[in-house]
């Protein structure tokens, strides 16, 4: 495989990873997890996972970096926090598809960002697949709502929260790609995760949740939220953003809820239209447009 390509292949095994992490969620909400613990088991195991590979190969790099450095460090887990705690508990209240079309709409959010913060002004390709791409979310949501299946659910709710947890990934996805720059990867990622399962430890906890008291089968399923998506999947997100811009990274995650949809399609029934269809083949469209607008960037910036 091209060096070239690399990114973009593991980029993409990223996605389709990730994509189990609704329905192993859904799962572990059936057998009585609440969403706040998902949460914070899905970071804690990782986190916990990481850790004698993040202090033999980091170690010294962590106790050396600088205050602010370590400020940003919580900042990112804190949005990490954020994202899952609201994305797991809108699962509860809509349909897969529609939670995790709007918690993916961050590309709108770091490209609007990243040109005033980071000064990543995206060319004229990648504002189309922004823009095909959120259209295909919006399609998918659209379609979704309209049919209102289950009477005893809180769509608007639901929907709300995803939003916010698109928000605040956005958020994780700039001071990611900021700090990426200064400090490796293992660093990073277990600095983020560790202070993320802190805050939703200590939240679970304050709202009375007992964790010992979740069944065998919930455990199973949060478990390997954190090995699979968790660990694999957002640990291919953090290494690409070091050789891609965030506003890509952003729109290839966009391939997630159709991966989400179609196995929520065979595992739960939940069944999706021809709009439906229609909005994951104008996101799909639009990855491969902003993909193309990437390479080119690439190319032009190695010669």
């Amino acid at each position: 495989m091209p060096a070239r390509a690399l990114p973009f292949f593991v980029l993409g095994f990223g996605v389709v990873v990730v994509s189990f992490a609704a329905i192993l969620i859904r799962f572990a909400q059936a057998d009585g997890a609440s969403s706040l613990a998902i949460a914070a088991v899905r970071l804690t195991v990782a986190a916990i996972v990481l850790a004698p590979f993040a202090w033999l190969r980091a170690g010294g790099e962590m106790l050396r970096l600088h205050r602010r450095e370590l400020g940003l460090c919580m900042l990112s887990g804190a949005l990490l926090a954020v994202h899952f705690w609201a994305w797991i508990t809108s699962l509860e209240h809509t349909s897969v598809a529609s939670s995790t079309a709007l918690v993916t709409t961050n590309p709108l959010w770091v490209a609007l960002a990243s040109a005033v913060l980071l000064r990543e002004r995206p060319g004229g390709a990648a504002i189309a697949g922004i823009v095909l791409t959120l259209a295909g979310s919006m399609l998918v949501f659209t379609a979704d709502a309209s049919r209102a299946s289950n009477p005893d659910s809180a769509p608007m709710l639901g929907n709300a929260l995803a939003l916010v947890g698109a928000i605040a990934a956005s958020g994780y996805l700039l001071v990611g790609r900021a700090l990426r720059a200064r400090i490796s990867l293992t660093a990073y990622i277990w600095l983020a995760y560790s202070s993320a399962a802190v805050l939703l430890v200590a939240a679970a906890l304050a709202t009375g949740i007992s964790f010992a008291s979740l069944p065998g089968t919930a455990w199973t399923f949060m478990i390997a939220l954190a090995l699979g998506p968790q660990l694999i999947g957002h640990t291919t997100f953090n290494w690409a953003l070091r050789r891609l811009t965030a506003t890509f990274v952003a729109v290839a995650i966009l391939g997630e809820p159709v991966g989400s949809a179609l196995l929520a399609y065979f595992l739960f029934g939940e069944q999706f239209g021809a709009l439906q269809f229609a909005g994951f083949v104008v996101l799909l469209f639009g990855i491969f447009v902003a993909a193309r607008d990437e390479r080119l960037l690439r190319r032009d910036q190695a010669v």
